[in-house]
């Protein structure tokens, strides 16, 4: 969640950074959007870009360390690559200068080999960064393939609708242990790995996600 603030005095400035970002973070773990548009009217909010926040300074003022970045292993539906690659190595080089520890958190994805791509590349080009790689947790295919074009992953959706795959297919492809598969057998073949941890989206539910997850580590 990024803003444009307006020409205010420094304490309404940060103020209006901490209610934004109060507002998105309720959002984001179920709240409505009345508080994000309140918080949006309030600050008198326009959306713009990531890089705004990081370019006031103010996340290191409020004394914030680490930060965290979207990663796009499917792309941005609206933004080229070469911009979004653009705009991380931005981040990443005004994070370094004001010390602030950044990772980054991918998408989720129908395709292990775009996310091991992607990590693969990170590590290439940025190898300072962390990767928490972003997993759909076990989600009923239909309700995964509308969250897939919400949340702009499109790419490996449509490659797997051009096979002519059907719900059966979908679920084969999505099947939440053979990304963890995947991303483990990636960091296992290489020391150090840039991958840190797993973010698994509960678009099934927190209890089902969960119960999964601890499953998958009982073995």
């Amino acid at each position: 969640m990024t803003i444009t603030l307006p020409d205010w005095p420094r304490p309404a400035r940060v103020a209006a950074v901490i209610a934004v970002c109060a507002a998105a973070l309720s959002l984001r773990y179920g709240g409505g959007l009345e508080p994000l548009k309140a918080a949006a009217s309030q600050a008198a909010a326009a959306p713009s870009n990531s890089l705004e926040i990081l370019e006031e300074g103010l996340l290191a003022e409020c004394n914030i360390r680490e930060i965290g970045v979207a990663g796009y292993p499917e792309g941005h539906p609206a933004i080229s690559s070469a911009v979004l690659e653009s705009a991380l190595q931005k981040k990443i080089s005004l994070a370094r200068e004001q010390k602030l520890g950044l990772y980054a958190v991918t998408q989720f994805s129908f395709s292990p080999a775009r996310i091991i791509d992607y990590c693969a590349n990170l590590a290439r080009t940025a190898p300072g960064v962390s990767v928490y790689v972003g997993i759909a947790g076990p989600t009923d295919p239909i309700a995964l393939a509308r969250y897939a074009q919400r949340c702009g992953v499109s790419a490996s959706l449509r490659a797997l609708r051009k096979l002519g795959t059907g719900i059966a297919r979908l679920v084969t492809h999505t099947d939440p242990r053979e990304h963890v598969m995947a991303v483990a057998r990636y960091s296992m073949s290489r020391e150090p790995s840039n991958v840190a941890g797993m973010h698994l989206y509960s678009f099934g539910g927190a209890v089902r996600t969960a119960t999964w997850m601890s499953e998958l580590i009982a073995g």
